[in-house]
């Protein structure tokens, strides 16, 4: 059988909502012998193919050499579905080679239509960095208790080593180059008389099992040493019944898969590559097709807003496969990947230019199926560009963003406002504007032990813009963009500073800009001022910013 094949049946085993959606009414579907007249020998399955359910129909006849099962294996000899799933996935993709290149991430995905992510243990340094394990394990224990699903390998050996070494064990008995589910992930609370034995008052534990039920971990908490711990358990006064711990002892018994229990530790020691898989409530397909580099911004551009600061936000892009189409000779995958972009907080519009904008980041240019980037971003707008690096072709892709808060993810098409009747008689916008504030310093205390909170709001005739509030401070670093569009430069736009306080805010400032296409683009610093103009009075302190103005309403 294709090993990742195997991976990927026994992770769908953990979550029941997961199988059930691949198999539909598998209980109708199963061979009963007492009621043969209903058997048609027709079995149905469902993928997630390119962000559609796609149904798939076959018969029962299995490929075999010699009566045994050429592909997929199965624990009991009556028990066909692996083989059954394996025939249906094969078909929907062409054919059972198509299967050989696939990961047992790609074909997570298309029986549960989750969103990948692939996370590097080594390069997360989680077994130095405390504080970035415990977090890793807060995600991972969301992601299993919504229903995601999780595996984890170990590399076969780095590239300059022969082959030979493929597949070996690791001295705890992990085997190399294979994929390990996880079933399960918890926290558990010690009673006061465990403290003693563990010096610790949590246990950060997680079971995985091996889809091939051979070697197993014989290290910490594993079936050969668990007996040890719970001689320490029942030494340090515990009744019999460990349960009260929450380390039970139950094995679940799946046909030759036997669990093992590992703590975090030793699991962020021991496995190289995680694939954490995660249901996504709201996606968005940007179906479409995309240039090179060189047009770079005359692909599609989706805009998305993160509502609050520190928020992971995982971007994923796939590509219409091309393996189906490998026997009639066609190429392999194309070289994707995308860019993102922090822009102004009310971009409404197609980006035109890019050194005007903050590059928030980029995923790998690969040619696999599937892109990816995941990032912890700040609260603001993003802008993505989806690209490929084969000139003059253009391809369908499908995007979507996982997010624990709800992000927007919509399409900018239009390069500038409309010229609509409305507009003509508020006169049509003849000058777009740019401005980033980078700082407000030196703000005014009334009094030494005064606490400070300041926010931005950036004004140009009815709209505004206002930027996050910045905690106690006189010196705040914003960097908040915003963009205008407007009939004139008669219009100005002002840049006011507030002081965010419980009952009633307080103005700390202003300044007053023309902003004309003329002036200079560079970072400039203009004392903040009372209300009325850009001769009122000065206040205390200063704001740093650029203004971009330009009569091209497609410059920016």
């Amino acid at each position: 059988g294709h090993k990742p094949m195997v991976s990927a049946f026994s992770c769908l085993a953990v979550h029941e909502s997961h199988w059930t959606k691949t198999i539909p009414n598998h209980k109708e579907q199963e061979w009963d012998p007492r009621k043969l007249d209903k058997y048609a020998g027709i079995f149905r399955f469902r993928f997630w193919h390119f962000g559609e359910w796609t149904e798939v129909v076959i018969d029962d006849l299995l490929p075999t050499i010699n009566g045994d099962l050429v592909f997929s294996f199965s624990t009991s000899m009556n028990e066909f579905w692996n083989a059954l799933l394996e025939k249906a996935y094969a078909k929907l993709l062409g054919c059972y080679e198509a299967l050989d290149g696939l990961t047992t991430t790609d074909i997570i995905v298309d029986f549960t239509g989750t969103l990948a992510e692939t996370v590097d243990m080594q390069k997360g340094r989680y077994t130095e960095l405390v504080e970035e394990k415990y977090k890793l394990f807060g995600e991972l224990y969301k992601t299993f208790t919504k229903g995601g699903l999780i595996c984890c390998s170990i590399e076969v050996c780095p590239p300059k080593q022969p082959l030979l070494e493929q597949e070996v064990e690791t001295d705890w008995g992990l085997l190399k180059g294979h994929t390990y589910t996880m079933t399960d992930i918890r926290k558990i609370r010690l009673g006061e008389r465990l403290l003693e034995v563990f010096s610790t008052e949590k246990l950060y534990m997680v079971r995985l099992r091996n889809p091939l039920g051979r070697q197993e971990w014989s290290g910490p908490w594993s079936e050969i040493s668990v007996e040890e711990g719970f001689s320490v358990l029942r030494a340090s006064g515990l009744p019999h019944g460990t349960t009260e711990v929450g380390i039970q002892h139950h094995l679940h018994f799946f046909p030759a898969f036997l669990p093992f229990r590992m703590s975090l530790e030793d699991f962020c020691r021991n496995f190289h590559e995680l694939s954490v898989c995660r249901n996504v409530n709201n996606p968005i397909f940007g179906r479409g097709c995309y240039n090179n580099r060189d047009t770079f911004l005359q692909n599609p551009q989706y805009i998305f807003t993160v509502p609050e600061d520190g928020h992971k936000v995982i971007m994923s892009l796939q590509q219409k496969d091309l393996r189906t189409y490998r026997r009639m000779g066609r190429p392999d995958n194309y070289i994707i990947g995308f860019e993102l972009f922090k822009v102004e907080m009310n971009r409404k519009f197609r980006l035109h230019h890019l050194y005007i904008q903050e590059r928030a980041g980029t995923s790998t240019y690969i040619d696999t199926r599937t892109v990816f980037l995941s990032k912890y971003l700040k609260k603001g707008n993003y802008v993505l560009v989806p690209t490929m690096f084969q000139h003059g072709r253009t391809s369908e892709f499908l995007l979507r963003i996982f997010s624990e808060v709800p992000v927007q993810l919509r399409e900018l098409t239009l390069d500038m406002p409309k010229m609509s009747c409305w507009n003509l008689a508020r006169g049509y916008p003849k000058v777009v504007t740019q401005i980033t504030v980078h700082s407000a310093e030196g703000l005014e205390k009334k009094y030494a032990n005064e606490t400070v909170n300041p926010y931005l709001v950036i004004k140009c005739g009815k709209e505004e813009v206002r930027s996050p509030v910045q905690k106690n401070t006189v010196h705040a670093i914003f960097d908040t963009q915003a963009i205008f569009y407007r009939r004139t430069t008669d219009i100005p736009i002002i840049v006011q500073v507030w002081n965010s306080r419980k009952f009633c805010d307080q103005f700390l400032g202003q300044v007053t800009l023309d902003a004309d296409p003329s002036d200079c683009r560079d970072l400039k610093s203009l004392y903040l001022r009372k209300k009325g103009g850009p001769t009122a009075k000065v206040k205390q302190g200063h704001i740093s910013f650029k203004v971009i103005s330009s009569d091209d309403l497609t410059e920016l």
